[in-house]
């Protein structure tokens, strides 16, 4: 059976307005597809409708994030954005996420 990563996922950064988060929230996905309620902040749909796409190969680390377009996997990080884009669309805001692997059995963040 393949041993899949847990995931960080961090606001980076916030365009506009969001009713949600604030630059440095977090939380976390476990093997790639159990969300840590009890360790996380709030967390919003559109946030999810960004992050499954892609939040089991990211666990799985397979394929490296460089050829997946999300990031560079020198540094583990991968980006994706809200679904929300914010002005003049719509009156919210998009949020940047930055997502890293980790071993939250270990407390390696």
């Amino acid at each position: 059976m393949m041993e899949r990563k847990d995931l960080l996922v961090e606001i980076v950064e916030v365009k506009g307005r969001c009713p949600v988060y604030q630059v440095r929230d977090e939380f976390y996905v476990a093997e790639g597809y159990k969300l840590l309620a009890s360790r996380s902040c709030d967390v919003c749909l559109h946030a999810i409708g960004s992050i499954i796409p892609w939040a089991v190969s990211l666990s799985a680390q397979f394929p490296k994030i460089d050829d997946m377009g999300l990031g560079h996997e020198a540094d583990g990080t991968a980006y994706v954005q809200c679904l929300d884009p914010g002005p003049p669309y719509t009156e919210g805001g998009t949020v940047t996420f930055a997502i890293r692997r980790v071993d939250l059995d270990n407390g390696t963040i």
